[in-house]
């Protein structure tokens, strides 16, 4: 069985100043708006970046659960680490297994969903879902939450791949074994899960932020002009590294 890193979801309290720092920085476009998403009081805008997805939601309700994360994260930041897997039904026996909650799930002819409770695996959210049908396991192949033609928007210039995503942890070494172990992913060390096409990095909190997905490695071609245009926008935070939706993104 395999496991991929196949979106990372973004949580903000306006859409728009995100995505026009994400358009004009990194260059990327929306692919997708998933209506579906109203029904938790959300609005969304989805990026490919390669054949990954980086997707940004935020309220436009009150008392939502998007709304509640950013109240307790303080802020703008990473919401979601959503994996594609090859076989869903193992991995919902692994999860009844350890006893890990199910925040939210959906099935249907394209796409089984499971979506676990952060308190449960501690960190973020961790999503296992599957894509079904024709090409549904090609790593450029349909992906049911980004619309019917995803691929249509790819630019790959300046970004073509999300090569690690960094999840800050009150204890990083725990946070890893229990993710290790909902995956049965076998640790590359103590801090460092190795998924088919990314790494998943735990680390202590030392921002001044609680738990949560903090960081994201790009894989960065176009990295000279995306630090010229952070830099112009007061974005830039290093020598290869940016700051959007109160995500420290390192291009790599």
């Amino acid at each position: 069985m395999w496991l991929r890193l196949r979106q990372v979801c973004l949580v903000a309290r306006e859409l728009k100043p995100v995505e026009e720092h994400l358009q004009e920085v990194l260059g990327i476009n929306i692919c997708f708006r998933d209506p579906g998403v109203g029904l938790f009081g959300l609005e969304n805008a989805l990026f490919p970046i390669g054949n990954q997805l980086l997707e940004v939601v935020a309220p436009v309700k009150e008392d939502t659960a998007g709304g509640r994360y950013l109240d307790r994260r303080g802020g703008d930041g990473g919401y979601m680490v959503i994996t594609q897997c090859d076989n869903h039904a193992p991995r919902r026996a692994r999860v009844d297994e350890l006893g890990i909650r199910i925040a939210h799930q959906f099935d249907n002819e394209q796409f089984l969903n499971m979506q676990l409770h952060p308190k449960d695996t501690g960190a973020t959210f961790f999503e296992i879902d599957e894509q079904l049908g024709e090409g549904a396991h090609e790593v450029d192949g349909p992906w049911a939450p980004a619309g019917p033609d995803w691929q249509r928007a790819k630019n790959t210039n300046r970004v073509n791949g999300i090569l690690a995503a960094e999840l800050q942890c009150d204890e990083p070494v725990a946070v890893a074994k229990k993710w290790g172990d909902i995956s049965e992913i076998a640790q590359v060390d103590s801090l460092t899960l190795e998924l088919e096409n990314a790494s998943l990095r735990f680390v202590s909190c030392v921002d001044g932020r609680p738990e949560g997905l903090g960081g994201l490695d790009l894989s960065a071609p176009g990295k000279f002009e995306i630090l010229k245009a952070a830099d112009n926008l007061g974005l830039q935070t290093g020598d290869s590294q940016i700051y959007i939706c109160g995500m420290r993104l390192n291009l790599i």
